[in-house]
């Protein structure tokens, strides 16, 4: 066991208090992590927000890269001093989903994240929670070994923190859920680290036209550099007619990265009949969709989900990362900021205006050790 510093929600909707914790020591197949970077994802806020109910006190956090510290006797794919990113989805590898490359909805999800014992716990014993049993927001943490993704050389910790949620998430729901097509047509809403993913995504399947939509003009213009063609301010008073001005027809598939019972149903208001609407954003608890029967059975229409990339996790972070070794997937130009450990509170306040891309907390490792994120 070692003693550490976390960021620790102890309060719904109060700010993050940087405590010292202890953390365990590795299982036989867990790893221990010296955290480097993590990135800020809605997904935390809404847990910091209570819009998704959480134990308390908890750790979040889960967008995260470091480097591996020490391994449990059971791991032998990697060792101290690998540079790694972690998966929110590890998975047992022998249920159907698994066996079916739906790792991401692993039957057995909640046997393997089991331990005999907290993984965090304040000085006087009190467990600490941690979201997706990750709680990155650490200055070391525990990670289970086939949820950890080693980084290739040329990807620093820096944007391979993206690869582990936004990324994934974003890029997979094109190719791993949707399945978009070659030559067809895409509209995003939300342009986010999420939906400038989808973006992305889109682009590297050669969709002829990709219509990104927000509320944010600078999101938008943004968009433009992922691969976007055309642009729309989601207050538009009539969103279908705006993307039929535009291409003259509705879209072939549309993704909604917001989280919201309203965008939704833009999403599949926006694509045309035999389209195919995709829901990645994570909406708050009790949140339920009304939406016409007709656009199902005359239209047949198609509404799908999208978690974590619906895939591989590990595979795909891989796959990913060699897309950005090439150039074909852009991570520096996600990071809108860098900024340090102590002003994380800071950094979720700037998420909340909508104004950034994502932003990404340099952990204490950084600062004591320049060339930690280099690769």
């Amino acid at each position: 066991m070692i003693t550490t510093r976390a960021a620790v929600l102890t309060t719904v909707g109060g700010p993050l208090h940087l405590t010292d914790i202890n953390v365990d020591d590795p299982e036989p197949h867990e790893v221990r992590i010296a955290v480097t970077h993590v990135g800020l994802c809605h997904s935390d806020l809404h847990y910091i927000t209570g819009t998704v109910a959480t134990e308390l006190p908890v750790v979040v956090g889960h967008e995260v890269a470091g480097i591996v510290e020490s391994v449990g006797s059971a791991v032998t794919n990697l060792r101290p001093g690998d540079h790694v990113t972690g998966a929110l989805t590890p998975a047992c590898g022998e249920c159907a989903n698994c066996n079916a490359a739906r790792s991401t909805q692993c039957q057995r999800l909640d046997e393997i994240r089991r331990r005999p014992r907290p993984a965090y716990s304040l000085p006087d014993g009190t467990p600490v929670a941690r979201l997706g049993d990750l709680g990155a927001f650490s200055e070391h943490m525990l990670l289970r070994a086939n949820a950890a993704v080693k980084l290739p050389d040329g990807v620093s910790t820096r944007v391979g923190c993206l690869l582990s949620c936004c990324v994934v998430t974003g890029v997979g729901a094109v190719f791993r859920g949707a399945r978009v097509r070659p030559g067809s047509t895409v509209a995003v809403i939300g342009c986010g680290g999420v939906g400038s993913a989808i973006i992305q995504g889109a682009r590297l399947a050669g969709a002829s036209a990709i219509v990104a939509i927000d509320l944010d003009e600078q999101r938008l213009r943004a968009a433009r550099g992922y691969g976007a063609t055309h642009t729309l301010n989601g207050a538009t008073d009539d969103l279908p007619a705006a993307v039929v001005a535009l291409l003259g027809d509705g879209v072939d598939y549309s993704f909604e990265a917001v989280g919201s019972a309203r965008t939704a149903a833009a999403a599949l208001d926006v694509v045309r009949p035999t389209g195919t609407a995709c829901l990645v954003g994570i909406a708050a608890e009790g949140t339920e969709l009304t939406l016409p029967a007709s656009d199902f059975f005359f239209s047949e229409k198609r509404l799908i989900g999208s978690y974590m990339g619906s895939g591989q996790a590990r595979e795909d972070i891989a796959q990913f990362a060699r897309l950005y070794q090439h150039g074909r997937l852009l991570l520096d130009e996600m990071v809108t900021e860098v900024i340090d450990f102590g002003q994380i509170n800071e950094g979720f306040e700037a998420m909340k205006s909508g104004e950034v891309t994502r932003i990404v907390v340099a952990m204490p490792i950084c600062s004591d050790n320049p060339t930690a994120e280099a690769r």
